[in-house]
């Protein structure tokens, strides 16, 4: 990049939130910003994600944004393909190649508490902001765990969400380390090809039929004239699981009828009754996040597919020793073993206000004002923050409904005028958080008995919005200056305005 560059907003990503919020800036007539990507392309996610069968578990009508239908989505759920060139499309589009940077990971963001901007280093220079925006994300880096003896081993070992393409897998014993979304679209689609395929299960899933279609021509075409098809779909996908909704965060109980239907599903593809017994889930569905495939349970009963129902322990050369003492000889180890949700990475390099990392603010676990920005690091927001995940609807109107937040967040600072900051109010903040943990309290996530990735290590879910996504909009459609302190610059010192004062200037 060259010199010290100063933008107005420095947006740190380039999947769904990062390209969202790129398009919602220029929509708000502010040009002067730059997208910070740490690879070669745009993506995020679902270019890092190209695993054998990767595809999302949304409706593709439902999973894009709502100002870039895409009437020619190939699949009602589409595949990481088609989703990543759906993302280079919106870059396209909305004319945000020039703002994007790649190859540029950030390695460290500073506030500067005299000139009240971001001071950021990334691994292609350094540049300051006014506001930084942070798109990382909670599925960018993905979780190894430290197994004894995994340095050592003779084999191929990588992650899910860093697949070597270069490998190849056909004649090979394959070793599938975890029974999450990733694994149980690996598993039938690489199943047909490996000499032998062992996947270790510490916990079974939940899996309910995907009921996947190739979208016919015609409805294409419809949607492409007549826009109000389109809209009328994603409103329909949209309405049913607002309404599914309650079940998961009020009435628990409620769910056994589906809890009936996953059982049914898994019968009519496991006909052993010990391989039956290890997948059935002792917690109640919904707890961890309900899978969908049609296609895993007849994979797990073809005569090269192992089951076994404890976790990977050890490693002895190529021998895999689970938990249980089953040993298993492997030329290849996949680790499905997710990503570093609760402990995001990029926190710990968010210096703030008081000289803390965010990773330290957050140790006891993340907490922020309406999912968006955080006490002590003035000027800096996230997308896809603290409990702002969903179990069972599209992140994309979570992500659109940040984007409303910011957007009015960058109106505020430009009514105020001059040199100035909002920083979140920890009064504001632990008010906000109580209200979301008490709503959690009685919601499946809590109370369904299973351990996931939506709780910290002290128990607690630091991860999903507890209610609909129209409540989450409502909530996130302008800010309310009574929660934050107006910081301004008096004779080249930060001065911090009194409540009164700031919310009158908000006014004005």
């Amino acid at each position: 990049m060259g010199g010290r560059e100063h933008v107005r907003v420095a947006v740190i990503g380039s999947g769904f939130g990062g390209l969202g919020a790129a398009v919602r800036l220029r929509r708000e007539g502010i040009t002067d910003f730059v997208v910070l990507e740490r690879a070669d392309s745009v993506g995020g996610t679902w270019r890092d994600n190209s695993y054998p069968g990767c595809a999302c578990d949304v409706p593709s009508h439902l999973y894009s944004f709502s100002f870039a239908p895409n009437p020619d989505w190939p699949r009602t759920f589409s595949g990481q393909p088609a989703i990543r060139a759906y993302l280079e499309h919106v870059a396209d589009t909305f004319g945000l190649r020039p703002h994007v940077r790649l190859n540029s990971e950030v390695r460290m963001m500073r506030w500067d508490a005299d000139r009240l901007r971001w001071e950021i280093e990334t691994a292609a220079g350094e540049l300051t902001a006014d506001v930084v925006v942070s798109a990382t994300g909670p599925l960018s880096d993905p979780k190894m765990p430290e197994i004894p003896g995994l340095a050592a081993f003779p084999g191929k070992v990588f992650h899910s969400a860093r697949w070597d393409h270069d490998y190849d897998l056909r004649g090979k014993r394959v070793a599938m380390i975890g029974t999450g979304a990733s694994a149980i679209q690996i598993v039938p689609a690489i199943a047909p090809d490996v000499r032998r395929l062992t996947l270790f299960q510490r916990t079974p899933p939940w899996v309910m039929p995907r009921t996947d279609r190739a979208i016919s021509g015609a409805e294409r075409w419809l949607h492409r004239q007549l826009p109000f098809t389109r809209a009328a779909r994603r409103g329909l996908l949209w309405g049913i699981r607002e309404l599914q909704v309650s079940a998961f965060t009020k009435r628990p109980n409620q769910l056994g009828l589906i809890e009936s239907l996953a059982k049914a599903n898994m019968a009519r593809s496991i006909k052993d009754p010990e391989l039956l017994a290890k997948l059935t889930p002792s917690y109640r569905i919904g707890c961890k996040r309900i899978l969908l495939s049609s296609e895993y349970y007849p994979a797990l009963a073809r005569p090269n597919v192992d089951l076994v129902a404890s976790g990977l322990q050890e490693i002895r050369g190529n021998t895999l020793v689970a938990a249980d003492g089953t040993e298993t000889e492997a030329d290849a180890i996949v680790f499905g073993t997710g990503f570093h949700v609760t402990d995001m990475p990029i926190a710990d390099r968010v210096v703030g206000a008081e000289g803390r990392t965010l990773a330290d603010h957050w140790k006891d676990g993340m907490q922020s004002l309406r999912g968006a920005t955080a006490a002590g690091f003035p000027n800096w927001m996230t997308i896809i923050g603290p409990n702002t995940g969903l179990g069972n609807s599209s992140m994309i109107l979570m992500i659109e409904s940040q984007l409303n937040y910011m957007a009015d967040y960058l109106r505020q600072l430009s009514v105020l005028g001059g040199p100035v900051a909002l920083a979140a109010r920890p009064s504001a903040v632990n008010r906000w958080n109580r209200q979301v943990q008490t709503r959690m309290e009685r919601t499946v996530w809590n109370t369904g008995g299973c351990t996931s990735w939506y709780l910290d290590a002290q128990g607690r879910n630091t991860t999903v919005w507890p209610g609909t996504t129209g409540e989450f909009r409502k909530e996130t459609r302008s800010v309310d200056l009574s929660e934050y302190e107006v910081i301004r610059l008096r004779e080249d010192r930060p001065e911090r305005v009194p409540a009164g004062a700031g919310n009158a200037e908000g006014a004005a």
